[in-house]
């Protein structure tokens, strides 16, 4: 397993206790290994690619941004100011080994991962001061880059008007103003204000994580009554209502009416246990999508050639951080990016599960999973198939 980033003195159980989503935290040196990985021509590169998702931000004078998002081409990438940025979304879908540096934040539950984002900018640079709403965890991998940390926002917090960034003047007292260098962490909660300045050439990668939104629940919740794509039984959701009107125009919808609704409604889903499974599965469907859609590849792996390096080339299985990997226990129900594998052996889900908790499987943890049935080869033989499927699919890897 990869090593956690925190530092020594902070275990998982501190950092949860003490920081999450309260108060920032400097990690120096945290994750040395994104160190070489990619340089500003890499990205400036890859920004201009078919299918990156990728945004090129200039800032004109302290009041004039201008925004552009992808496709970007050469072109825009001439005549810049002297302030700009180019920022690149989903980069583990670029670069498995970046991906696999998930790994160093998996005390956060993986369901909680949005994307890696990658930007660089030169000296100067910037994205102005903002707030997200979501935490991020900011990683120096090129360059250095001045990091100030200020006020707590909300809702309520304006922003500059007539902008295509939502950014703001004040950030209040200032917390938090270092130098960061590469390999070094900035632990940002949602909502603090914060402001990077690059101090030369940098790339600075944000491993950001989020939890659902009301609207997204709703909507998986509507897609499964209207479309029936559950295993959980909802003609108890048919039965009409049974309410008792009082006298009113014969025109009128009674607001006394729609609340007694709203009650009825809140309390049988409160207290159906079909509910109670239906939720289950919306929330690990919504938690375990991506929000960008995985790339199909072409490419298919061959069941003796991934036996054989099993096998000969002592390669293990790991999952690919490119795909939103979880489990539901009681009953084990896996999940991969938002569809629910209800196919699997027991062997075959005890691999996902494993492999999603960060644990890698070899050849000769197959052949101890397979040890009690009653053909061990024939065993094998159906989860190499299986695992061949998984790689295709990009939910797992071959590694070293």
């Amino acid at each position: 397993m990869t090593k956690f980033c925190l530092p020594d003195h902070i275990t998982p159980e501190i950092f949860l206790r003490d920081y999450w989503q309260k108060k920032p935290l400097f990690i120096k040196n945290g994750l040395p290994q994104i160190v070489g990985l990619f340089e500003p021509d890499d990205i400036i590169e890859l920004s201009q690619s078919e299918d990156v998702t990728s945004r090129l931000l200039k800032q004109i004078s302290e009041d004039k941004w201008t925004l552009k998002i992808s496709p970007l081409n050469k072109k825009d990438f001439r005549d810049l100011p002297k302030k700009w940025s180019v920022l690149v979304q989903n980069m583990e879908q670029w670069s498995t080994e970046l991906g696999e540096l998930w790994n160093a934040f998996g005390f956060i539950p993986q369901w909680q991962r949005d994307d890696i984002m990658v930007s660089y900018a030169p000296k100067g640079g910037s994205v102005g001061k903002h707030y997200d709403e979501y935490d991020v965890f900011l990683v120096q991998g090129y360059g250095h880059r001045r990091w100030q940390l200020g006020k707590w926002c909300d809702p309520s917090t304006s922003f500059k008007e007539n902008q295509p960034i939502r950014i703001f003047d004040d950030m209040g007292d200032i917390i938090f103003d270092e130098i960061m260098e590469p390999g070094d962490i900035l632990y940002v909660p949602s909502r603090l204000s914060h402001y990077g300045i690059a101090q030369d050439d940098c790339l600075t990668f944000s491993f950001g994580l989020r939890y659902p939104n009301l609207s997204s629940l709703l909507e998986n919740i509507s897609d499964i009554f209207t479309h029936q794509n559950s295993h959980v039984d909802l003609n108890s959701f048919n039965i009409p209502l049974r309410l008792t009107p009082n006298p009113q125009d014969t025109g009128m919808l009674s607001e006394s009416m729609i609340s007694l609704m709203k009650k009825q409604l809140l309390s049988r889903l409160i207290e159906s246990s079909e509910f109670d499974q239906l939720f289950s599965q919306v929330v690990a469907k919504t938690v375990s999508s991506r929000r960008y859609e995985v790339l199909p590849t072409n490419e298919m792996v061959d069941i003796d050639e991934v036996r054989f390096m099993l096998e000969k080339d002592n390669m293990i299985l790991k999952q690919d951080n490119n795909c939103k990997l979880l489990y539901r226990e009681q009953p084990l129900e896996i999940y991969a990016n938002g569809e629910l594998l209800d196919e699997l052996n027991p062997l075959e889900s005890e691999i996902l599960k494993r492999l999603s908790n960060g644990e890698t499987i070899s050849f000769e943890d197959l052949n101890k999973l397979a040890l009690d049935t009653e053909d061990q080869e024939t065993t094998i033989a159906l989860l190499l198939d299986s695992i061949c499927n998984w790689i295709d699919d990009g939910w797992v890897l071959l590694d070293e």
